[in-house]
């Protein structure tokens, strides 16, 4: 297997080693990586002011075995945004990071559906197990907390954050179990192929996702969650935020439907906790 190395890490890390014609190169392709793209080999020498052999033997120290594989690499590079080329505007310090936060939880609400969120629960109160699955950074944060935020109802609830694991518990349900698939993007392969596996087995699956993606058209039932990247790559994306907002309200509307059920089993967790770990009656519960 080959993975597709970052071509513009690979210059610079090598810039030093390169000589000085090589260097030419390496800076005009740094300085515009999209208009080197465009240059054939003739005209990359003639503005970098070096030979075409040049050009050739600059390709080889970067590792790329010829200019053609070089342009090959440095298109990749641009595939995944200008925003990681070139330096963006700042963002607005700490007031930016919360309005990014606010208008991410702001245009997701808006998705989302009263009738699909009571749907979710009556699925998931009279479910023999649920089972969470996500992967990556932000959805799997939101299977674990989706787990640890059922248990708490009296709900049988376990969460799966491995690839391979997740394909199994998929293919082990039964027609009474409720599979909830989580994925910020809808694109990640593992998460997909489990949905299928486990509707193939009749288990209901409700997918927390992006709206149009692949992971929702294997889904019975969508919560659909949206959260536009900025241009400012340095703060943490706001998406995850869209992500446990659902979770939060699905946690909410399902202890509402039996609330003397759910008031013994919180209280019965919060006399656990306090008698363990002391402190004051407003203490979050187990956060």
């Amino acid at each position: 297997m080959t993975f597709e190395i970052d071509i513009l890490s690979r210059i610079s890390e090598r810039f030093v080693e390169l000589s000085d014609s090589e260097q030419k190169v390496a800076q005009l392709i740094l300085a515009d990586v999209r208009a080197a793209t465009e240059l054939n080999i003739a005209a990359l020498a003639r503005e970098a002011g070096v030979s075409q052999a040049t050009v050739t033997r600059f390709a080889r120290s970067v590792d790329c075995k010829d200019v053609r594989q070089l342009k090959v690499k440095l298109a990749q590079s641009l595939a995944v945004g200008q925003r990681f080329i070139e330096e963006t505007p700042d963002l607005d310090g700490i007031h930016g990071v919360y309005e990014a936060i606010k208008n991410t939880l702001d245009l997701s609400r808006k998705l989302l559906k009263e009738a699909d969120v009571h749907q979710a629960v009556q699925w998931l109160l009279q479910a023999r197990m649920v089972l969470c699955l996500g992967m990556g950074g932000g959805s799997s944060i939101g299977s674990l907390e989706m787990q640890n935020r059922l248990f708490r109802f009296g709900v049988p609830v376990s969460s799966y954050q491995d690839g391979l694991l997740c394909r199994m518990v998929a293919a082990a349900v039964e027609p009474n179990d409720v599979v909830v698939v989580i994925s910020l993007t809808g694109n990640t392969p593992e998460i997909i192929d489990a949905a299928a596996i486990a509707r193939q087995y009749d288990a209901k699956v409700i997918a927390i996702t992006k709206p149009d993606s692949l992971l929702a058209g294997e889904a019975d039932l969508l919560l659909a969650i949206q959260a536009p990247e900025t241009d400012f790559i340095y703060k943490p994306s706001a998406s995850r935020y869209a992500m446990l907002a659902v979770i939060d309200v699905l946690a909410t509307e399902l202890a509402k439907q039996n609330k003397r059920r759910s008031r013994d089993k919180l209280r019965r967790v919060k006399l656990s906790l306090d008698s363990h770990r002391g402190g004051d009656e407003r203490q979050p519960l187990g956060d």
